[in-house]
């Protein structure tokens, strides 16, 4: 992107007015179908949810979310996403889709 450098030597990225931007995040739905089950501590979650954060380097990272299957709210607790093609097609498509609605962000309300 013109204008930004990462010569912060912290990681972070800056641009050419000097703002310090330390995260980019968006959350995407896992769709129905590529949904799937993980135990921590005895309980078994529903993954519903996926963080996706851009790192300093421009690669991606994911965690995802979800409820307890026996109900209730549970603790708010982050799965690995397993390496499967169409959940990281899924990743992938979150992050493109964030980078379009921020880049055609119209100011603040």
């Amino acid at each position: 992107m013109a204008g930004v450098s990462d010569d912060m030597g912290d990681g972070g990225s800056a641009t050419d007015d000097g703002v310090e931007v330390t995260a980019l995040a968006v959350n995407v739905t896992i769709p129905e179908h590529l949904r799937w089950t993980d135990t921590r501590r005895g309980e078994t979650f529903l993954l519903m949810t996926l963080n996706i954060r851009l790192l300093p380097d421009g690669h991606v990272a994911a965690k995802a979310y979800g409820r307890p299957v026996a109900g209730g709210r549970g603790a708010y607790v982050s799965f690995a996403v397993p390496d499967r093609p169409e959940l990281a097609r899924l990743v992938a498509a979150g992050a493109d889709r964030a980078g379009v609605l921020w880049a055609a962000h119209r100011g603040l309300r």
